[in-house]
């Protein structure tokens, strides 16, 4: 019988079914990852992710219209109208001098989001390792984990984008590569939220670790119109993050905190700062934060600084620039100095551990310089004070790093590096020759050696490379043009990191023409070479990159915020493993961004992402986490547990989270990790604790690892030893625990590659080290004297820190030699400050300096120019220099001769020996005639300063007169009333004297005296003579009725005055000049003064009568024949003059005599009389003493710095004649 195809319903009924059922489960499978940025009813507004960097700043309330991805495709869904945040991360690293315990974090405005190719500016590059105080732009919307770099490329029509799985929005591994797993997996974790905390926009946190489950988190409320934190709160943990208490009411509900601190050396020792704008006080807590005790400041603390090894021992930076220490961990203070320069104050960190209270600080003199001064941190005294390096130093360059001190001083324009190592004396730090140096920052002291970035005279925005011998002194080229970037504070950041966990291994960002090329180094600069790219892409395709015309380069900024990862990553725990980010192409882009890992140590790379993930390290390496820098909310991360190879996707939250950061648990076995933060924008801080010990069924055995060999491009020896570690197999997924570093370490024999260029040679290209064009093989040491020996390099040193042993290491190391006898050549003198310039009655200290020469047995002889001479046996009793003391001033020839059996040298020095300006009065007559010479006298003192200049201005001119002589002549010939200011400038001081002086054709002035009991209430200042002359001509006015006159109590005792009778207008205008006029005046006034009508009331009961003493009619040059009779009065006057001398001199009485200012004007020295803005504490010279320039005013004068000379300019504008200002 044969069968027919037929109509079967059951069957077809069942394949209908079971392909519904097959349509539906995948389909379904892949919606969740299809429509990522889906909205779903369950899931909250997406708002824009939230930064969390170690400062960061948001301003909530600024409104911002965003749009998303919506259901299809690249359509955009609806915008969002949320009062939202957005990103703009800003990194502000702590102040060197103080220690965080945990990390300030702050949520930020996002900027506006960018499309897919927009040109980006590339985050700040990475300073070197040691220097942790990194800065730079953090990347815009970054996830916690993240750093100062963000992709923003994005599809608007729904093409494939550029992570792995290719849809724009979809999270790593969403489709494509095999090595993403597709199936979803769930971690342990358990979320907390910081209830009531929604407003807060500051957070610090410290996690104890260390098989400690506690966790303190401390949040406030900054407000930045008030510029002030106006709400805290503390939160703490007992169960490494599951549960959170509230602690306000254990450290006071109205308490509001600022900081957080925590002992490095102790971690249950806690310490909280309050808000200075509320109070100045310190909570401190003993066991871990449960409890706390409260002590008063009397000072506001800006930075801290505790010690490396003594727990309870910190040093405090207040506010006014004052340094405090403490031994009982802040609750007693000691004030050690004052003045002290911000972030320039460490404790001692010699290896050997001697003086471990030692405390090294930058001050500020009472003159504005900077000096290096060491102290106890009990006793800091001006007694028990030490000064390390002789003289001055250059502000803010004081930098004590492990056994080395380095500080700066300028002179002529440049820049002087010096070091001390191990607090031996301190030597000029010797760079080639022609370097020039315009900045250096020191990088590392690690192994007895430093490493230095140097920027020189022709660079800009590159440094170069230096490495030192072990005494820091001498330094030899490592690497050229290294890209350097400036952060927001302004500091420099070099691209330069140092690989953890591997010595001497160092990558740097180098710029050849233009572009910026990675480069690696495995023997700590000696040898440089480019990173090879990948051979395949993440999808397996081949990468067509050949040396060296296209290679792999990174970007190398890390973070100090434990929240951020950086742009890369590296261990000492996983010492083979790095993770970075870059591109591969022929130079360092900001494009095309991708993740790349390496496994061994940097020989080869994979591509592991196509968008930047933030990378953490677990179980010392033996987990990667991946969590990618996105601004939309997650629920995801990513996991390899074969160093990058495969990754597998879990699950973190159950709810999709905007990441503010990512913290790991402190020490060995780091197996959990808190995710910080929030599910929307109004929403409490989200905690969210994951526990990866729940990935692992057991822990590692011996047969779970193999051997690893570190090797550079197949070279095993490194740093002069073969290293082999100890490595999990990659098909193992046990929990490893503690790390046991390398298995086993077995040196190498020297190879030419062992060994760099000694100071003074340079590498050619056949690789040699031969002597630079500016350096002479032949020197000696200075050291070096006849019958000794010294090193005679070969132009080779082994690299510091190799371990290589025989080999070519007796061919390259430097050989011992006879020190041959030689005449001293290139000797110089100067001073330990550098300055041409001395005190007088201060110590000078002369250093001596010769290039070559026997210097042990080579006389010394130092003439100092004035009058005294010393000898010397040998150079070396001079080391701490020559010291003298100079009584007198002026410019004194110092010579200094050497000589030896062989020869001698000779130099010279010109010092100028000065004593400090203290005041200056300028003596001229009150009033003059016109067209007639006056002198004009500064008087000094004290009266010997040394070499000064003078400058003369003249009323108006623009055009000052200079001299060098303290008296000058001149003529005015306008009438009226002329400014005189004369400036003195000695050394580094400027002070001045003004005067005002009357000019007319003709004058009379008349001598004045006063009751006796006026002198018992004579101060003899200028403010009383001032006061007493304005009431004088008060007083004559009332009875005469005369305004065009002049009064000016003079200086000394018994107490007179002059009384000056100018030129006047009458009623009708016209001036009224001849001696008629002037003589009818004198004689109404002199009728007054002698009937006892010009008298005032000096206080209640007591009454001062003013009467005439003499009158002198001006000009009496300009006599005529006819004037006969005048001539006759004159000469009667004169004879009356030489009675009243004879007289005085017989009775020993002063009697006011006739002063004639037309002619007689020099032989008495006017006082100062100081207007109302003169400083009121200069004291006035007496009349008597001022008729000789020897004897003046003893006065101090405040110093005002100016830029970095210290000037002391001081203005004396002093009006004589008191009522100039009230005629």
């Amino acid at each position: 019988m044969e069968k027919v195809a037929g109509w079967y319903p059951a069957w077809h009924v069942a394949l209908l079914y079971w392909t519904w059922l097959f349509l539906f489960t995948y389909g379904f499978t892949g919606a969740e990852i299809t429509c990522r940025s889906c909205r779903s009813q369950v899931q909250p507004q997406q708002q824009p992710q939230q930064g969390l960097l170690m400062h960061l700043r948001t301003d909530r309330g600024e409104k911002e219209q965003r749009s998303f991805l919506g259901e299809k495709g690249g359509e955009r869904g609806q915008e969002a109208g949320t009062e939202d945040a957005g990103l703009q991360a800003t990194l502000a690293p702590a102040p060197a001098g103080m220690q965080f315990s945990g990390w300030e974090t702050r949520r930020v405005p996002r900027e506006p989001e960018k499309v897919a190719g927009e040109r980006r500016p590339r985050a700040a590059a990475a300073a070197p390792a040691e220097d942790r105080a990194l800065q730079g732009p953090p990347r815009p919307g970054g996830p916690g984990p993240g750093t100062g770099r963000r992709r923003w490329g994005r599809s608007p029509r729904g093409s494939a984008g550029p992570g792995p799985g290719g849809a724009a929005g979809r999270e790593p591994g969403d489709g494509g590569a095999a090595r993403f797993g597709l199936e979803e997996l769930r971690l342990a974790s358990t979320t907390f939220a910081l209830a009531g905390d929604s407003a807060h926009n500051q957070a610090m946190v410290h996690w104890s670790g260390h098989n400690s489950s506690v966790i303190l988190i401390l949040t406030k409320l900054y407000d930045y119109n008030l510029g002030s934190i106006t709400e805290s709160s503390l939160w703490r943990s007992t169960d490494y993050g599951t549960t959170y208490e509230k602690l306000n009411d254990k450290v006071g509900l109205k308490t509001i905190l600022s900081y957080l601190y925590v002992c490095p050396t102790n971690k249950r020792k806690i310490m909280l700062l309050t808000d200075p704008e509320v109070e100045s006080s310190l909570l401190i807590s003993s066991d871990e934060g449960a409890t706390y005790q409260k002590y008063r400041l009397n000072f506001y603390i800006h930075s801290l600084l505790f010690h490396p090894k003594q727990e309870d021992w910190i040093l405090a930076y207040s506010q006014d620039q004052k340094l405090f220490s403490s031994v009982e961990f802040g609750r007693r203070w000691l004030l050690l100095h004052e003045g002290v320069t911000p972030n320039r104050f460490y404790w001692s960190m010699m290896g050997n551990g001697r003086e471990p209270d030692l405390v090294h600080l930058e001050a500020r003199t009472v003159d504005g310089y900077a000096q290096y001064i060491t102290c106890k941190m009990q006793n800091c005294s001006e007694a028990t004070r030490s000064k390390p390096f002789p003289g001055y130093i250059d502000h803010n360059s004081l930098i004590v790093q492990g056994d080395y001190v380095f500080v700066q001083l300028t002179s002529g324009g440049r820049p002087h590096y010096y070091v001390s190592y191990r607090r031996s004396p301190f030597a000029q730090m010797k760079l080639p020759k022609y370097s020039l140096p315009k900045d250096m920052h020191v990088i590392s002291t690690d192994e007895n050696q430093v490493f230095a970035a140097v920027q020189e005279w022709n660079q800009n925005d590159t440094y170069n490379l230096y490495i030192s011998d072990t005494r820091g002194v001498y330094f030899t080229l490592a690497l050229e043009n290294v890209k350097s970037s400036q952060g927001l504070e302004g500091n420099v950041m070099i691209d330069l990191y140092e690989v953890a966990g591997i010595k001497g291994m160092f990558l740097a960002n180098k710029k050849i023409d233009n572009q910026v090329k990675t480069f690696i180094t495995y023997n700590k600069g000696r040898d440089w070479s480019l990173l090879q790219a990948p051979h395949t892409d993440l999808r397996g395709n081949p990468i067509h990159c050949l040396l060296p015309y296209c290679s792999l380069h990174l970007h190398l900024k890390v973070s100090d915020n434990p929240y951020t990862s950086g742009n890369i990553a590296s261990r000492d725990t996983a010492p083979s493993i790095i993770v970075a980010s870059g591109n591969i192409g022929t130079e360092l882009s900001d494009n095309d961004i991708s993740m790349f890992v390496t496994s061994d140590a940097g020989n080869t790379w994979r591509q592991i992402f196509e968008e930047e993930h933030s990378v953490l390290y677990l179980d010392q390496g033996g987990v990667l986490v991946a969590m990618k820098h996105t601004s939309l909310p997650i629920r995801h991360l990513w996991l390899s547990f074969d160093e990058g190879r495969s990754w597998s996707k879990y699950s973190f939250t159950s709810l999709p989270l905007f990441v503010d950061g990512v913290l790991g648990e402190p020490g060995e076995e780091t197996l959990i990790m808190t995710v910080f933060g929030h599910f929307s924008h109004r929403s409490e801080w989200q905690l969210v604790k994951v526990d990866y010990k729940s990935i692992f069924d057991r822990r590692c055995e011996e047969e779970d690892y193999r051997p690893w060999q570190l090797h550079s491009q197949g070279e095993a020896c490194i740093m002069g030893a073969k290293r082999i570690y100890r490595k999990r197999k990659s098909e193992k997924k046990c929990m490893q625990g503690k790390y046991a570093g390398a298995m086993t370490s077995e040196p190498c024999v020297c190879t030419e590659a062992d060994f760099d260029c000694d100071y003074g040679y340079e590498r050619h290209s056949n690789g040699q080290c031969l002597p630079a064009f500016w350096y002479n093989p032949s020197s000696l040491s200075k050291d070096c004297s006849l019958g000794q020996s010294y090193l005679n390099s070969t132009g080779y040193r082994k690299v510091v820190s190799n371990n290589c042993t025989d080999g070519v290491r007796e061919r390259y190391t430097a050989k011992p030699q006879q020190c041959p006898g030689k005449p001293p050549q290139g000797l110089r003198i100067l001073t330990a400050d550098g300055r041409l310039t001395a005190q007088q009655g201060h110590n000078v200290t002369f250093l001596v300096q010769l290039e070559e020469g026997d210097l042990q047995r080579s006389l010394i002889q130092v003439d100092f120019g004035d009058g005294i001479a010393v000898s010397y046996a040998n150079l070396s009793s001079t080391e701490d220099g020559i010291k003298h003391i100079y009584q007198n001033v002026g410019i004194f020839r110092v010579t200094v001769l050497v000589e030896n059996s062989l020869g001698s040298d000779s130099a010279v020095l010109y010092l100028h020996v000065t004593c400090p300006l203290e005041h200056v009065h300028l003596s001229l007559p009150f009033v003059t005639t016109k067209n007639k010479e006056i002198n004009a006298t500064a008087v000094l003192w004290p009266s010997q300063v040394g070499t000064l200049t003078y400058v003369w201005w003249f009323g108006n001119n623009t055009e000052p007169l200079i001299t060098l002589e303290g008296s000058i002549t001149f003529t005015f010939s306008v009438e009226g009333m002329n400014t005189i200011t004369v400036q003195v400038s000695a050394g580094n001081t400027i002070l001045q004297d003004t005067k005002t002086i009357a000019v007319y054709e003709k004058f009379q002035s008349m001598r004045l005296s006063f009751s006796p009991n006026l002198d018992d209430y004579n101060p003899d200042i200028p403010e009383w003579r001032r006061d007493i002359s304005r009431v004088v001509k008060r007083a004559l006015v009332e009875v005469s009725s005369v305004k065009h006159v002049l009064v000016a109590v003079l200086p000394g005792l018994p107490t007179s005055a002059e009384l000056f009778i100018l030129p006047y207008q009458d009623a009708t205008g016209e001036k009224k000049r001849t001696a008629a006029n002037l003589e009818q005046i004198s004689e109404t006034l002199i009728q007054k003064l002698n009937q006892n009508l010009v008298h005032f009331e000096l206080k209640p009961g007591v009454r001062i009568l003013v009467h005439a003493a003499h009158l002198t009619a001006a000009p009496l040059v300009d006599l005529t024949p006819s004037h006969s009779g005048s001539a006759m009065l004159m000469l009667l006057s004169v004879v009356f003059v030489g009675l009243a001398v004879f007289i005085i001199y017989k009775f020993k009485r002063k009697i006011p005599g006739l002063n004639i200012y037309a002619q007689m004007q020099n032989e008495k020295d006017q006082e100062m009389v100081s207007p109302v803005s003169q400083r009121e504490n200069i004291p006035n010279v007496p009349q008597r003493e001022l008729m000789s320039p020897e004897q003046l005013v003893d006065e101090k004068l405040e110093v005002h710095p100016i830029g970095s000379i210290s000037t002391t300019a001081e203005s004396q504008s002093t009006k004589e004649i008191p009522t100039y200002v009230n005629g």
